[in-house]
């Protein structure tokens, strides 16, 4: 493999830079144009054609840019990572000032002392946020206030537990945070940008997922661009809402444009480096070894089979990953929507998923990238890609015997 391959080679600082706006901007579920409009749309109108359309939505903050607006003769691919971040809320103010929240899909043990950034709306103004910060996520407090079982490690916190701890004293504490607007279902988010890790071309912080599957979707648009575009392909480059509640943002912009084919982005895991797993024998996808491609569910073999040639042709590094009924991504927004679509899910494997120190490797995002702009590229010079997908449904019927090359049927 050629050494001057750019996974091969340290993230530029200002790709990185574009990588780390994305991830830090706040985009909660629900709440996600600060990463769909407020960074990725300057960015991607930084460099896109001016034929390209931006298509919005009225219930939800998902974007899509568009090559070939209109054009609903082309064949279309669209791909999709998602702008939500998975969010605490607040449940509850109590007379003792502690603001009560909920988990989500953290482990409640991860949350404990991290700093959060609390996003209130303005009573007197609504629609208008304020940001309040210095306050972490506690629960049991002082070692000395803790049960046996909590000094021991037998015993867990329970999500019930949690609370934001804005060091409230004084008289009225309920009364205090009530006047600052704070209120039930306020959401809050992990503050940590991301950082260089200490191994190369490494990088650690919150929220990779999934302001990744979105750097991703954003500089195969740029890629796509640069190359001069494409004449025979419809690409539509998506970030979609809601993934992190049930994908419902990407299938609602899979009913609308109704692509051929898509392309989910998404991170997956570095089974090799998970902790208490190995009994489970789960596929040897690890950091640093390229992009993983998802086979199983819904996925296409003929879309696969055209990823799998970019890479080879382009000397890109990928790993299979197996995934059985469901991708767990928005791989599945074609189905969901009841959209003939062939789908795959591409992904890149991270380290301690929904925490505040997930982790990943440059060289799979910028391989992921590259991988997924030439399958474009190549895909563009076909003839009929509409026919094609319809006649190259493997025929394992047809499938070639295969014997061990040690084995002689005439002995």
């Amino acid at each position: 493999m050629s050494e001057n391959k750019p996974w091969h080679e340290p993230m530029p600082d200002a790709l990185f830079s574009v990588m780390r706006d994305i991830l830090a901007s706040p985009s909660p579920v629900g709440l996600e144009s600060a990463m769909t409009l407020g960074v990725i749309k300057p960015y991607i109108d930084s460099f896109a054609p001016s034929h390209w359309a931006m298509h919005q939505y009225t219930g939800n903050a998902s974007v899509v840019w568009d090559t070939h607006p209109g054009q609903d003769d082309m064949f279309s691919v669209m791909v999709i990572g998602h702008a939500d971040k998975i969010r605490m809320q607040v449940r509850k103010i109590g007379e003792d000032g502690k603001v009560w929240i909920n988990s989500d899909s953290f482990l409640p043990c991860t949350l404990i002392g991290h700093e959060v950034t609390l996003f209130s709306e303005d009573p007197d103004n609504p629609g208008s946020y304020r940001r309040i910060e210095g306050g972490t996520v506690e629960a049991l407090g002082a070692i000395h206030f803790s049960e046996a079982g909590h000094r021991s490690g037998d015993k867990g916190i329970r999500p019930t537990q949690l609370y934001l701890e804005l060091q409230i004293h004084g008289d009225n504490k309920r009364e205090q945070l009530e006047n600052l607007g704070i209120k039930a279902g306020d959401t809050l988010l992990l503050n940590r940008p991301i950082k260089r890790g200490f191994s190369p071309d490494t990088f650690y912080g919150a929220y990779l997922d999934n302001g990744l599957g979105c750097f991703v979707t954003a500089e195969v648009a740029r890629l796509i661009a640069e190359a001069g575009g494409t004449s025979k392909v419809r690409c539509q480059f998506a970030m979609a809402s809601h993934e992190e509640i049930g994908r419902f943002g990407s299938r609602v912009l899979a009913g609308v444009h109704q692509p051929d084919a898509i392309i989910a982005v998404d991170v997956s895991h570095d089974y090799i480096a998970a902790p208490n797993i190995a009994d489970r024998n789960m596929t040897s996808q690890t950091m640093g070894k390229g992009f993983t491609l998802a086979v199983g569910a819904i996925v296409s073999e003929q879309l696969n089979k055209r990823i799998k040639q970019a890479a080879i042709d382009n000397d890109i590094p990928y790993q299979v990953t197996v995934v059985g009924r469901d991708t767990g991504t928005d791989g599945m927004a074609g189905v969901l929507a009841s959209v003939d679509s062939a789908a795959t899910s591409i992904g890149f494997p991270i380290r301690n998923m929904h925490t505040i120190s997930e982790s990943g490797h440059t060289g799979d995002l910028v391989a992921s990238i590259h991988a997924i702009a030439e399958t474009i590229l190549a895909m563009d010079k076909e003839d009929d890609l509409s026919v094609a997908f319809k006649d190259e449904h493997p025929r394992l019927d047809e499938a070639a015997e295969l014997q061990h090359p040690g084995f002689d049927p005439q002995t």
